[in-house]
């Protein structure tokens, strides 16, 4: 019955976002997410990190309800740095979900961030589905200028998550969360069938008009950086 309850939760979840935005409007919001992020210094990520990454996965409003039994789940975009060290190229449509069971009543939401480190984080999202913390190394990122010191010792790290709720910006585990390709998101923004594969490693589309902005702010933020694939 528990396992009943929680699919409900998501089902319902999933139904009233998909409703609620289109692909376009998701990527405008990831980019106005990023841009409210990076413009306060001492609450943002870390330039030597954002220098760093391979790619950004934006999940606007991140959805957590909880009858009961909680679950989670949202829909964002991941961009990546053409070749790693690149111009950020196109984006690619994700879902990121969980669910976790105990007594919960009520209900959240926040923006979340995902900044993926390395070439090895890159390619393990190349797999489909992937679960954080156990598929790829995850962990709470570090926040602001005063971070800039310790972030050596993250860069081994596949992917650093953050999250934003109410104004406030912090790292945040997202351990057991699962990350999955939106193929119908991405057929809808490209209007063809395109792979994860296709859109972030092999060059086989352009950077789509709705993303733009996205892109815009990650350049202003992050021109250079990263690491070859």
């Amino acid at each position: 019955m528990r396992y009943l309850l929680a699919g409900l939760l998501l089902t319902g979840l999933v139904t009233s976002a998909a409703v609620a935005e289109t692909t376009a409007q998701r990527l405008k919001r990831a980019a106005e997410v990023v841009s409210a992020i990076m413009k306060a210094p001492d609450q943002s990520i870390p330039k030597g990190i954002l220098d760093t990454a391979v790619c950004v996965a934006v999940v606007p409003g991140y959805l957590k309800g909880a009858f009961v039994f909680g679950g989670s789940i949202g829909k964002g975009a991941l961009v990546c740095r053409r070749g790693g060290t690149g111009p950020w190229g196109p984006p690619a449509m994700f879902t990121l979900g969980g669910g976790s069971f105990g007594l919960q009543i009520g209900g959240s939401s926040s923006d979340v961030v995902l900044v993926v480190m390395n070439a090895d984080g890159a390619r393990t999202l190349l797999r489909g589905k992937v679960k954080l913390g156990a598929d790829a190394a995850a962990a709470a990122g570090p926040v602001g200028r005063r971070a800039e010191a310790s972030t050596g010792a993250l860069m081994h790290t596949e992917i650093l998550s953050y999250s934003r709720s109410r104004g406030v910006f912090a790292g945040l585990s997202l351990s057991g969360a699962v990350i999955k390709p939106d193929e119908k998101a991405d057929r809808q923004l490209y209007g063809r069938r395109v792979t994860t594969q296709d859109i972030l490693f092999k060059n086989a589309v352009g950077v789509p008009a709705p993303a733009r902005p996205l892109d815009a702010v990650l350049t202003k933020y992050s021109p250079h950086g990263g690491q070859k694939f």
